[in-house]
């Protein structure tokens, strides 16, 4: 069941780089990989390029959390060691967003991190005051994810709240074909009323939404547009 959600086709490349706000071609280099000047330069999402134009749930959700170190000032390839060597210690070909983040053991990762020796700027797990503690990247990815579980089985990563867990604004694999909703309505529909002239009140009346998920619907939006 992880795998299968996970596993799940959902998105283009463009589209992973709209919803993530990544300048054009980003999901494609770091998902599929990508040649320059006769040279081939290996995914770090997928563990080898496929050709596939075709984003997964899973490759989707891990591409979010690579997101957050893009401006670290070292390139993205350096990850791919340590996201290598997570899938085999982890055991699962989406190490993080198949993993529930905030119960692994956090010494592991840093092991893994020196073992492959990752780069200060993209390390997942960090020392402060004495201390192993997550990465603020992988704090906010963790406040932003919602895993799943079926019994005594994780599903993974099953939900994203771009704004924090109390944001009604939701992208779910199983709604709207993950495009970005509020009560299962798309934010970008809700959004269309409004800049045609309507009323946050009208907005709301004509979908059954309240104010404030509407207000969240239309800042998602304007943000995903800047």
């Amino acid at each position: 069941m992880t795998i299968e959600l996970l596993a799940r086709p959902l998105y283009g490349f463009s589209q992973v780089d709209d919803l993530l706000r990544l300048p054009a071609g980003t999901a494609r280099r770091w998902i599929n990989g990508y040649e320059r000047r006769g040279h081939r330069y290996l995914p770090v999402v997928r563990e080898q390029s496929t050709g596939s134009e075709l984003v997964t749930w899973g490759e989707f959700v891990e591409t979010k959390l690579l997101a957050a170190y893009r401006d670290k000032g070292v390139a993205m390839l350096r990850m791919r060691p340590a996201v290598e060597r997570l899938r085999e210690v982890l055991k699962t070909p989406y190490p993080l967003a198949g993993t529930r983040l905030n119960v692994v053991n956090r010494e592991l990762v840093a092991r893994v991190q020196d073992e492959v020796g990752l780069a200060e700027p993209l390390r997942l797990v960090v020392v402060r005051s004495g201390q192993l503690v997550w990465a603020t990247a992988v704090e906010q990815f963790i406040e932003e994810v919602e895993w799943g579980s079926t019994g005594d089985e994780d599903l993974g990563v099953t939900r994203v709240r771009p704004f924090g867990s109390s944001s009604p604004v939701v992208i779910d694999p199983t709604v709207s074909f993950g495009e970005p909703s509020v009560r299962s309505i798309r934010t970008s529909v809700v959004a269309e009323e409004f800049r045609a002239g309507e009323t946050f009140e009208s907005v709301a009346e004509s979908f059954g939404l309240s104010i404030l998920e509407v207000s969240a619907a239309i800042r998602f939006e304007m943000r995903r547009a800047a």
